[in-house]
């Protein structure tokens, strides 16, 4: 992958805020775009808004994404500036309820922003205010007025996400997975896809150091898994020098060390099951995070294995199966293993860190970077230069 970061993210950004993420997941199960929420770290935090504006800039130069500002300050900021690109931006009921705003709002969706009400307001909006708002955002439970957009947030489990779609919601805004995976009493044996039986075969290959025929062989059992390999390869993202224009190409290239890595990635991007792309665009995002908080270790191995631990933290929720049993048939180092298996090691404290900006919890976000001796501004920094790269390999 280029390690070429846009100068807008190559440094520490917004001290003061701790930034969480989440998928907004449509009817279909596609995601629709990512909310960002930014979450003031005390109560005086103040926002470098050039720095601000720069960074989601260099994230979605194209807008699109749903900014939650927490605190009416980060929410002024917001308003009074918003980013060059089209974006969601949430606001309170109570919030655009004050005439204050109103200015405000209006030249928000005149500048071509939409704003998402949070809430529902005690009394009917102005119509010059209301048509700003095009989805309204409540907790799952709450019910909108008939013929409104509604979006629920901080859905978490694949149940509660299936109870949210069933109540008649446009989209939700969380996570299926809720803790690791766990069969439901009874079930029978989770059957795997051929596409992924042969990227764990591979895997499993190169980990035995098998040669580049042999490995072939394997791939040839599923064509379309080799363009896809070869389409990623050749992405900007990658930024090899070269286009690969076979397998073995790649291998040359590449080594068997590095090769793995990148079957990690298709082995948690290469799912057909509609039901399973929430859990993958979350996988890839670990992945490129954990690989992002890894960049201070000196050892290019560490880097790699911390990618991998965050890539195949979610597998047993893509596989259905627990990770006891998922790892006997896919390889992984052994401080991979600890952290997936035994939730120790040390990796655990980044997944755990990950997990805490999945769940926008600022308590565990304060307690895990505490563990980690990392700064917000580091955190922040790395969070938006991972969700950078997933954008490019998209």
């Amino acid at each position: 992958m280029s390690d070429t970061i846009p100068a807008a993210l190559d440094h520490a950004i917004l001290p003061g805020v701790a930034l969480g993420y989440a998928p907004v997941i449509d009817r279909q199960r596609a995601i629709a775009c990512t909310r960002l929420t930014l979450i003031p770290l005390r109560a005086d935090a103040k926002v470098d808004q050039a720095d601000l504006l720069a960074a989601l800039a260099a994230v979605w130069p194209q807008g699109g994404e749903l900014l939650n500002p927490q605190g009416e300050a980060l929410l002024g900021a917001l308003l009074n500036e918003p980013p060059a690109q089209p974006v969601q931006i949430e606001v309170p009921a109570f919030i655009a309820a004050d005439a204050a705003h109103a200015p405000a709002l209006a030249a928000l969706k005149a500048a071509g922003h939409t704003g998402v009400l949070k809430g529902l307001p005690q009394s009917p909006l102005p119509a010059d205010v209301a048509k700003v708002f095009r989805q309204v955002v409540l907790e799952p439970g709450q019910a909108a007025p008939a013929g409104v957009p509604t979006m629920h947030a901080g859905v978490r489990g694949a149940e509660a996400i299936n109870a949210s779609f069933g109540a008649g919601v446009n989209a939700v805004i969380g996570w299926p997975m809720d803790g690791p995976y766990e069969a439901a009493p009874g079930a029978g044996k989770a059957e795997i896809a051929t596409d992924l039986q042969v990227i764990m075969e591979l895997m499993s290959r190169l980990d035995q150091g098998e040669d580049v025929e042999r490995l072939e062989q394997s791939l040839k059992r599923d064509p379309s898994l080799a363009f896809k390999l070869l389409r990623y390869l050749n992405s900007a993202a990658f930024g090899l020098p070269v286009e690969v224009s076979s397998f073995r190409h790649a291998i040359m290239l590449l080594g068997y060390a590095r090769m793995k890595r990148w079957l990690a990635l298709l082995l948690t991007t290469a799912s057909k099951d509609h039901s399973m792309r929430p859990i993958m665009y979350g996988a890839l995002r670990r992945g490129l995070l954990m690989e992002e908080f890894a960049q201070s270790m000196s050892e290019r191995e560490q880097r790699d294995e911390m990618f991998i631990c965050g890539l195949f933290s979610l597998l047993d929720h893509m596989l259905r199966q627990p990770f006891e049993k998922l790892l006997q048939s896919i390889p992984v180092p052994e401080r991979v293993r600890q952290a997936l298996v035994e939730d120790s090691g040390p990796y655990q404290p980044y997944l755990a860190l990950l997990r805490a900006i999945e769940a926008e919890s600022v308590f565990d976000y304060r307690e895990c970077a505490e563990t980690l001796m990392l700064g917000a501004g580091e955190i922040n920094a790395c969070l938006l230069r991972a969700l950078h790269k997933a954008t490019q390999l998209e």
